[in-house]
């Protein structure tokens, strides 16, 4: 079994949002009108953010400016305490440490929203729409459940949803080596973020591989964690801007 895990390298994100569309069109993620995002419902599973300059620093001068940016995925954490917290074992961790969501068993009660830290979960307060031709965008490969593919697939309302770090495609390159009688390589694995990232900012991979690119850059000095002090020991690691 791999230790799936994500690096996200803050010097080279240059805030394109490049990963938060690929999210959205890679899961199927419905979109909300404009008065419901102002409500705190928009569906982004993958949030690209502008932190704070310090003052004392020197940011520039325009055109000429420094600024900094937090990607904010899912942490599959090791101890993910919203799983502790949801009543029915819709929420759950894989063999491969990866946290999914059983959205079938899922009965909207929110305590893995209210139970997460990073505020990475959504819930679907309406029925996803997707008018006219737009349907015709929707992921076929989509997952609505562990270990079922069925497409084109949609969350429907009343659950909570999140970033599954496209396991989908996890599924679909073991079905294809399964198919072709040979090994599964875990460089075939690349959630669409990564894959989409123009600024190269993105890796990902097994950290239990020592040889594994993830594994090299989470051994670096610059190498952190958000919200280390909360015991749920996040798979997806940052490197500090230089």
């Amino acid at each position: 079994m791999a230790k799936w895990s994500m690096v996200i390298d803050l010097d080279k994100c240059v805030a394109c949002q490049g990963c938060s569309i690929a999210c959205r069109a890679e899961n199927n993620t419905p979109a909300v009108a404009p008065d419901q995002a102002e409500m705190g419902r928009a569906m982004r599973w993958n949030d690209v953010f502008p932190m704070p300059i310090n003052p004392t620093e020197d940011t520039g001068e325009y055109p000429n400016v420094r600024a900094e940016y937090l990607p904010r995925p899912c942490m599959h954490c090791e101890n993910p305490p919203c799983i502790k917290v949801c009543p029915v074992g819709a929420t759950f961790k894989d063999a491969d440490g990866i946290v999914e969501q059983n959205y079938a068993r899922c009965i909207g009660c929110r305590f893995c929203t209210v139970g997460c830290p990073y505020s990475v979960r959504y819930f679907n307060w309406y029925e996803p729409k997707w008018e006219g031709d737009m349907i015709l965008h929707l992921n076929p490969d989509q997952v609505v459940g562990p270990g079922v593919l069925e497409g084109p697939a949609v969350r429907p309302r009343s659950v909570v949803e999140k970033c599954t770090f496209c396991i989908h495609r996890l599924q679909k390159v073991h079905a294809q080596a399964d198919a072709e009688g040979r090994a599964f390589r875990a460089d075939e694995y690349v959630p669409a973020c990564v894959q989409t990232c123009t600024g190269k900012a993105r890796f990902f991979g097994d950290l239990d591989d020592p040889e594994s690119t993830v594994s090299h850059l989470a051994k670096n000095t610059r190498a952190f964690h958000l919200l280390e002090d909360e015991g749920t020991h996040p798979k997806v690691i940052y490197l500090r801007e230089g």
